[in-house]
């Protein structure tokens, strides 16, 4: 980023398929990976960057150590343009209602201004002393901004965790004495359920704080956390992608019930941004205790989706605002609640998976007449996505058949999780699948299964 670079992170649990689309979307012109996901990556056709000490046979890419020894060597004078506040710096990928992938373009004003928003509140005695888990996926804006750039903003340390295990995640916060934590509910569920907690002694930890976000967190599951972590303090917050990253957090400038957020909300509104809740239908704004539609404008509002321009004006207006599909209100002191969402994407374990996606490959196989993704809820995961399908009548295929069927073509966190075989999909008249008709079906018919089963135990 500093030498003018704009960077374009993937999930490296993604299909080869998937990467290379996103290559492609984003008209990269280098990739820089490690010796694990060079298998992935070698045929795409663009230049590599090898990091880590693992040794593959690796075609024509370069390490990173070889890279900085010939640059030593050549002992040339590189001379770059200066980096201007309007460069772009990031271009995160966030999925779409359309199953389209788009690429959110970060400005370094857009992320800059997240930091300040973000960290006015950071206590001037916790500069340089912040230990931070970097647990989060630094390809997605939650690592971006609020685990890599805050923590160099604050000139703290970050402990990176190449992956989870609860086991691996405890030893480390205690035995690098982290203070910070920036995680998401599934994790927050583990850490309350999961008996191998009891394994550690939990009295050597240093943790002063966690962070969740990327999906809710349930009400039940913050008070089982609260009770077995006394004394480590509970921040929910709010963001997306589209605005460099958090958008409402715990603390408060005005100090309002001690400048800590309610529970179950999102916090406050962070200086120098605008919130506003409007009526989805109508676009009038909305008073306190009304739920609307979250909208927000700021300084770190993207400048766009990459090479999409009727996406960008359907989510940003033209007076600036954001519009994220979220339904939430704002109560008489301040503190935001986000209670539903427009957007039809499924938040599985803090990864984003929209269903127009897997129901274009779901329609791609030749017994498969029409299909709905939807979500369903799950304590682990939040939610998972679950296929309805109309087969073909020669069809033989089980449930297990139609779910390997997708898997073989997506990402782990993308796999459907449950199939219902069904006769139609209820749809309105303009055609659009009437996705909360169709969940509310398969919610009813879980509930009357499990009624039936505990009769008959």
């Amino acid at each position: 980023m500093a030498a003018g670079g704009v960077f374009s992170g993937v999930n490296p649990a993604s299909h080869a398929s998937e990467i290379g689309k996103q290559a492609v979307a984003a008209d990269a012109k280098l990739i820089v990976t490690n010796g694990t996901i060079y298998e992935k990556v070698k045929d795409l056709g663009l230049p590599i960057i090898l990091l880590g000490e693992e040794r593959i046979e690796k075609g024509s890419a370069i390490y990173w150590e070889e890279l900085l020894k010939a640059a030593d060597k050549a002992n040339v004078d590189l001379n770059h343009d200066p980096v201007q506040q309007s460069d772009l710096c990031a271009l995160p990928f966030s999925s779409g209602t359309t199953g389209m992938s788009k690429g959110v373009m970060l400005t370094h004003k857009n992320v800059v201004a997240n930091l300040c928003s973000t960290l006015f509140s950071v206590p001037k005695e916790m500069i340089g002393h912040v230990t931070t888990l970097g647990l989060m996926p630094f390809f997605h804006i939650y690592g971006i901004t609020g685990i890599c750039c805050a923590t160099l903003k604050n000139k703290g340390k970050v402990v990176v965790m190449s992956r989870y295990e609860l086991r691996t995640f405890l030893h480390a916060l205690i035995t690098y004495e982290v203070n910070f934590a920036p995680i998401v509910p599934p994790i927050i569920l583990a850490l309350v359920k999961n008996p191998i907690v009891d394994e550690f002694d939990l009295g050597k930890l240093k943790l002063r704080a966690i962070m969740t976000a990327a999906a809710p967190l349930a009400p039940e599951i913050l008070n089982a956390f609260e009770k077995k972590f006394p004394g480590v303090q509970v921040q929910e917050a709010y963001g997306l992608t589209e605005h460099s990253c958090i958008t409402l957090t715990h603390g408060d400038p005005s100090q309002e019930h001690g400048g800590v957020a309610k529970r179950n909300s999102v916090g406050f509104i962070l200086p120098n941004i605008e919130v506003k809740f409007i009526d989805p239908e109508t676009g009038r704004s909305l008073p306190k205790n009304t739920p609307g539609e979250i909208c927000v404008r700021s300084q770190c509002v993207m400048q766009g989706y990459y090479k999409n321009d009727e996406e960008t004006q359907q989510t940003v207006d033209d007076e600036g605002w954001l519009h994220t599909g979220d339904i939430g209100y704002i109560d008489d002191d301040g503190d935001v609640f986000v209670v539903d969402r427009i957007k039809e994407l499924i938040k599985f374990k803090g990864f984003q998976v929209a269903p127009a996606e897997l129901e274009a490959i779901l329609l791609s196989h030749p017994l498969i007449e029409d299909v709905a993704v939807v979500p369903l809820p799950d304590e682990e995961a939040g939610e998972i996505p679950a296929a309805c399908v109309v087969m073909n009548k020669k069809a033989k295929e089980s449930e297990e058949d139609i779910m390997n069927f997708v898997g073989a073509n997506v990402a782990q966190y993308k796999r459907i999780r449950a199939v219902y075989f069904m006769d139609t999909i209820p749809k309105s008249p303009s055609g659009k699948i009437m996705r909360r008709l169709l969940k509310d079906k398969i919610m009813d018919k879980i509930k009357v299964n499990n009624k039936e089963a505990r009769i008959l135990l």
